[in-house]
């Protein structure tokens, strides 16, 4: 009877152990009463190094850009053998000094400058190339825009991100959300800048002002990593000594019984 107390009293304290606040849990709580007001703002994301760019510049005459818009050979495979087309357009590296060298114009400073603040500037550099009367279009896209999810979450891993802007929660939700065992109130925000400098930022995922924050919205290479709750520290040291318990009481039964046959 009194081994059945004790493993019944072992397992209600591996139940309370396992169970975590619910005021942990939800995010923005005081979304009621947050003042969201900062939070109206457009964001733009910055070219950094090592960032990949692909520019397109259009005019009327099509015969005027053909010079700023170079194509690469794009392997494809036709009846097993390779061949190739020449459709893709030229990507541009980043470099560290935040410069891509770009046809007839030469080395252009783009580090540091927003999609568009980067179109403008190509635009008056290849101004003087090319017919007065044209008004080129300059557009500017980023590709391979990577961040990484890590720790407490469904699928931890680094992301591709189809597009230029996305917010911290957007990204959790790439990586599936975090675990009941993700501690809300303090996750981590690794980031890189221009000059390779690094910096983590504390995130509190349950308070509403979240939005207004400068690392609501996502960089380049930015790394989330979502520590574990104290639950799921307790829950791996008592599920351990949970076994190491129920192990020994076996024993302990095993030879109460055998001396309790030979001495009876």
């Amino acid at each position: 009877m009194n081994i059945q107390r004790l493993l019944t009293a072992a397992a209600v304290a591996l139940l309370m152990a396992s169970c975590t606040s619910h005021k942990d849990v939800p995010y923005f709580q005081n979304a009621a009463t947050a003042d969201l007001s900062q939070s109206a703002f457009l964001y733009d994301a910055r070219i950094m190094p090592k960032d990949q760019l692909t520019i397109t510049v259009s005019t009327i005459n099509e015969e005027a850009a053909a010079p700023f818009n170079l194509t690469v050979p794009t392997p494809y495979t036709v009846n097993s053998r390779s061949t190739y087309s020449t459709a893709m357009l030229q990507t541009y590296l980043v470099d560290n000094q935040g410069k891509i060298n770009f046809p007839i114009i030469g080395e252009l400073k783009v580090g540091g400058l927003t999609k568009s603040e980067a179109e403008l500037m190509i635009q008056q550099k290849i101004q003087p190339y090319i017919n007065e009367q044209e008004k080129p279009i300059v557009t500017v896209r980023m590709t391979g825009y990577q961040i990484s999810v890590i720790g407490e979450v469904a699928r931890p891993g680094t992301f591709t991100v189809s597009r230029e802007k996305i917010t911290v929660l957007e990204a959790l939700a790439q990586a599936g959300d975090l675990t009941i065992y993700g501690q809300r109130k303090n996750v981590q925000l690794i980031r890189e800048d221009a000059n390779g400098q690094k910096s983590i930022h504390l995130l509190d995922l349950t308070d509403a002002n979240l939005v207004n924050s400068p690392y609501y919205y996502m960089q380049q290479n930015d790394v989330i990593n979502v520590t574990p709750n104290k639950v799921k520290a307790q829950n791996s040291s008592v599920g351990s000594m949970t076994t190491l318990w129920f192990s020994a009481t076996s024993i302990l039964i095993s030879l109460t019984s055998l001396l309790y046959n030979i001495l009876k």
